[in-house]
Formats: C-alpha cells, sequence, structure tokens
C-alpha cells in the first residue's frame, strides 16, 4: 500500500491528490510518501474518541519535503512520545480503528492506512 501524494505541472504537491492543484495545473505524477521521512509541525492528544479509535490517540501534523517542494499530513501517531520537530516516518497499519464498534456497519469502518513512528 502506498501513501500518494500528487505532484502538479507547477511543481506543487499535494497530500491527498486531487484533479486540480493548489495554483489550478494539472496532475503529472504521484509520490509515495511512505518512502520519506517528515518533521512533526504540530500534534495534539485526543482523549474523547470515536467509538473504535484508541483512547488516548495522539494526533500529528507532519511536513514532508519532496525535491525541494513540502506537502503536509495530518494522522495518528504510533506513541504518546511526540515533540514538535520530531523526525517521523509513515508505518502501514491493517487497522486504524476496530471496526465492530459503535453502531455502524463493521464492514463500513474496516480501514488500513498510516501511522507516524518517531525516528
Amino acid at each position: 500500500m502506498t501513501m500518494e501524494a500528487t505532484r502538479y505541472a507547477d511543481g506543487s504537491i499535494s497530500y491527498p491528490g486531487h484533479p486540480r492543484g493548489p495554483g489550478g495545473s494539472e496532475p503529472v505524477e504521484t509520490i509515495d510518501l511512505s518512502e520519506y521521512t517528515a518533521e512533526v509541525v504540530t500534534w495534539t492528544t485526543s482523549m474523547a474518541t470515536p467509538p473504535g479509535v484508541r483512547e488516548p490517540n495522539t494526533l500529528a501534523i507532519v511536513e514532508f519535503t519532496v525535491d525541494g517542494e513540502s506537502v503536509r499530513a495530518i494522522g495518528q501517531m504510533t506513541t504518546d512520545d511526540v515533540e514538535t520537530g520530531d523526525e517521523i516516518e509513515p508505518v502501514h497499519v491493517d487497522e486504524l480503528r476496530e471496526p465492530g464498534a459503535g453502531i455502524r456497519e463493521p464492514a463500513s469502518q474496516d480501514w488500513d492506512g498510516y501511522r507516524f513512528e518517531p525516528i
């Protein structure tokens, strides 16, 4: 699985990708951010999480630099021990939340994805 960002004709990069870039340019390629490290820009810990999401749940906004362009992403951390400026790497997890928790159909809550692991 990839953590797919999109590069646009003007050189900008977005995550997730969109049909048009921030300046209106068209996509020209995809980039797998899971192959890069990033820096924690800011973080917070949620103590009241939705059903099936671990509690507490530490989230971070991180910034990747790819070929001189920056792109930010938000996601769960693998640990609550995080500081602004920490270097992280994305790690794939099979379950971002427990699909059987809550009142929704479990199949609709079956999400895999990436968490951020401090290096």
